[in-house]
Parts: structure tokens; sequence; C-alpha cells
């Protein structure tokens, strides 16, 4: 298209974002580069195309938090009838092998797509010179080179953070390293009380390893704080997993035995403060850091090209064409300021932006409404407004919360599973004819459960539409059509039974 520059879209990250986008852009007729490179961690791991999600995020998650549901499986066969003549056994190994297999497939047919797309791929690490140029290093080679682009996007997703306050603190690993260690992580600190580290010693738990979770201050922020309490409750009560709260490392040492010996503080969540003193210590094999994730675009030589970014966690501002400060240069995913972190999300914006700049489309994101599922070992989906910010948007009184308790059939007649029953709530807006504005559950297969509601909330759902649907029966989620119980009732949930069956 463009004879001034080299290409008319050069991407700078070849994750799931800057593979939509550049793929979408060269299906438009543009001429495209993709320019994707992976620093190691301080351990040594790496990784090939697809970036965090496929390589050490979303995909060998939901592979090992699929592993340790079929440990749990395991455990409740007889209470269904079938006699385990084999003795149950976990191999780290083996789930690692396959599980990398899997993404080395992966990663090949993310080439195979963009060279059938036309897209140029260039494994390199790409900065910019000035506002449409940008240089880079090719593999296997000493010598700098440049490029020309018309528009610039910048996907470059995030790496974890490490705290430089705790010495040893390079002692410990984080998710970009557990999918691939070479030997089980056996006695494990997990450290932080995200959706990472909540979901990373779920798996680690069922896979026999003892695991405790240090959280520094509350669990799942920024997610509706009921749910994220029958979260922890079924990871603690129910799976006997050891929390450690409001506890932060002071220091991570290696003994001579090679284990990892690490110092408690306390912290203060009111003042913000740890304390001096240290109040406990332990030894484990792993120590897994998950105390959040920063994006890297500070290496991208930014101020070059005139782009303004927050220096201290890297976001870049945009607004709804996913534009920066610069009108020509874009971002999208988890640099982008005041987005969601979500890997659906970013693909579907650098999708549309394509579209955008070369098929005519008008298109924006709506980065409103999208649903997301929390894959602890009782996954919590959810859709739109927490309960705390409903009641902080639309005033109590224009809020109705309905909810309901069950017992899913895969596990009704499992006698231990009884006290922590699935549990799911309905937000709804008063002064707009109840129309839905949160859908949240903590269940079985909760995120196959949020997919299809997903559609509905998106199209403007009233409860009356989920009144007027015939639910699949017998099923945790047809309980979203029969709801009737509100919070401000304060009538009881029923216990046991079947709530939908009458």
């Amino acid at each position: 298209m463009s004879e001034e520059y080299d290409y008319d879209y050069a991407v700078i990250g070849g994750g799931s974002a800057g593979l939509s986008s550049a793929k979408a852009a060269a299906a438009a007729g543009a001429k495209t580069v993709v320019f994707d490179y992976v620093e190691k961690t301080i351990h040594g791991s790496s990784w090939g195309l697809g970036g965090t999600c496929v390589n050490v995020g979303c995909i060998p998650k939901k592979i090992m938090h699929s592993a340790a549901l079929m440990g749990e499986m395991y455990d409740d066969m007889e209470h269904f009838g079938w006699k385990v003549g084999k003795e149950k056994g976990f191999d780290w190994n083996t789930l690692v092998e396959h599980t990398q297999d899997h993404i080395k497939s992966v990663n090949f047919g993310y080439k195979i797509g963009l060279r059938s797309a036309k897209v140029q791929y260039i494994n390199a690490f790409a900065t910019f010179v000035d506002a449409h140029t940008l240089q880079y290093t090719p593999p296997r080679s000493s010598e700098t080179k440049t490029l020309t682009a018309k528009n610039i996007l910048i996907a470059i997703g995030g790496r974890p953070l490490y705290d430089a306050s705790i010495p040893g603190n390079e002692l410990a690993i984080t998710s970009d390293d557990l999918f691939s260690l070479d030997q089980a992580p056996g006695k494990t600190l997990v450290v932080g009380g995200g959706y990472i580290a909540l979901e990373s010693a779920g798996f680690l738990h069922t896979f026999g390893y003892d695991t405790t979770v240090m959280i520094r201050s509350i669990p799942l922020r920024g997610f509706d704080q009921q749910m994220a309490g029958k979260v922890v409750e079924y990871m603690k009560d129910f799976m006997k997993i050891k929390f450690l709260e409001h506890i932060v490392p002071g220091s991570i040492t290696k003994t001579d035995e090679g284990k990892l010996r690490v110092s408690y503080r306390k912290y203060d969540p009111e003042t913000r403060t740890v304390g001096t003193e240290e109040v406990g210590s332990d030894e484990f094999d792993t120590v897994l850091n998950a105390i959040g994730r920063q994006a890297t675009s500070v290496k991208l030589n930014l101020p070059a090209a005139g782009v303004e970014f927050n220096e201290r966690n890297g976001k870049i501002e945009i607004n709804e064409k996913d534009q920066t400060n610069v009108p020509h240069i874009y971002c999208v995913g988890d640099a982008a300021k005041d987005v969601p972190e979500l890997t659906p999300s970013a693909v579907q914006a650098g999708l549309l932006l394509a579209k955008r700049l070369f098929a005519g489309s008008e298109t924006l994101m709506n980065y409103k409404n999208i649903a997301t599922t929390v894959f602890t070992p009782l996954e919590y989906s959810v859709i739109g407004y927490s309960e705390e910010e409903a009641l902080a948007k639309f005033g109590a009184e224009n809020i109705e919360v309905y909810h309901m308790q069950a017992s899913p059939y895969e596990q009704v007649i499992i006698e231990e599973r009884g006290e922590f029953p699935a549990y799911m709530k309905m937000i709804v807006d008063l002064s707009d004819d109840e129309r839905v504005i949160g859908l949240h559950i903590a269940a079985l297969n909760s995120g196959e459960i949020m997919q299809g509601y997903a559609v509905a909330i998106a199209m403007g759902a009233k409860k009356r539409d989920f009144d007027l649907t015939v639910g699949i029966h017998p099923t945790t989620s047809e309980l979203f059509t029969t709801m009737t119980i509100t919070k401000r009732s304060g009538q009881p949930l029923p216990k046991g039974g079947c709530p939908s069956c009458a």
C-alpha cells in the first residue's frame, strides 16, 4: 500500500494480540511485519512464538488445572461405584513433557500461519529510533538493522514482577519458569494472592506437593470479594491448603542442603507497612513469586517516538481507537492502560484495529462486559460488575442481588463436599428494569457455564429474560433461570435437595 515506508504495518510483539492483528492486516492487503523476541528469565527459561498465553500462561495453566481435576476425580470415583484397583500416583515430568510438546506444536502452527498470511516474521527485539523507524538485531547477527512503517502496533504484553527489596528474591521462580521445570517443585511457597498465585497453588497441592500460600493483603484484588472468599474458603477448609495472611517474605536464602529458607514479616494492610522483625520462617524446595506483572514498555525507547507512558508500571495511555498520543502508533493488550489484562480482549482489540486501519471498518473495541474465569480448584467465573463496584456506582437503593447455592450432580453424593456447594449470584440494576449488570458463579466448570451467558449480558439481558428461559435439567447453570431469593430479603438459601425441581 505505502511507497514511502518499508511496511504498512509493524507489530512489536508476537503474542496472541499481535499475531491476530498482523494476520488481519495482511489479509486486507497491508505489507506487514511482526517482531517477537523472548528475553530469558533469570533462571534461563525461554519459549517460542505466541506470547505469554500459549507458552507460560493460559494454555499450560489450563492443562495443569485439568490434570488436577482428574486427580480429584480419582479420589471421588469410589463414591460413584468405581473400584479403583491402581494406586494413585503423579509424575511431574510426564505432565511437563506432554504440555511442552503441545506448546511447541502451537508455536510451529503460528509460524506456518504467518507464512501463509504473507506476514514477515523477525525473531528480534525491536526498539524505536523515531516515530516511524524501528531498529533490531537479527538472530545470529551482530549487525543492527532498521526499517520503517507507516503504522506501528505495540503488543508486548507483560512479564512477572520481582520485589527487589527482598534479599534473595532472585532465588524464586515465576510463572515464566513453572510450566517447564525439569524437576518436580516439591514443597512450595506461593507468594501472592492474585489469580496466578491461587491457580498455581491449587494444582500444585492437588499434585501432592506441600503448598503454602502467602498473601500480603486481600485475595483476588479487583474481583468480587464475597466470591473471592468462596474460592479461598474452599482451598483452605476443603483442600487444606495452608495460607499465611498479611505476611510477606523478609528474605530468601539457600541452605547447604539446597533448600530455600524464607523468613516471614508481618504486613499491615491499613498502613501498608512491613514489620521489621521476623515473625517466622520455613524451608521450601521452590518459591513461586506471583505478586503481579508489568509491561516492559521502558525497553522500547518510546521517548524517541514521542510516545508517553508510565515509567513505573509500563502502561501506555490509549484512546477509544487504541491510539497512543502519537496517532499512528497504537497499543493493545497488557501494556495498554485501563483495559482488561485478558488474552481474548487483546486478540479482539488487535483484530478490530487492523480492520479499521486497512479494511474500512469503523467498529471499536468494547472493553465492557468481558467474561473471565479464575481456574482455581473451585472455579470462579464472572462477567460485569462486582457487588462492591455495583453498590458504589449505582447505589444500594438501585441494586438487587439474587443468589443461590447448590451441589453439582458431579459431586452431589460425595459427603465431604456437602459443606462446599456451588454458589452463584446475579446483580441487577433496579433503575433500568432489572438489567443484569453482574453475573458470578463459583462452581465446577464455571468457565464453560459463563461463556454462553456472556452473549446475553452483552446484549443487555434483563432478569425477566433469564426467568423466561427454560433451563437444562439437571445442571448447575439452570439455577440462573430460577433465582427468586435476594440478599435483601434475608431468606436463607436451601441446603441439599434439588433447588430447581419444584
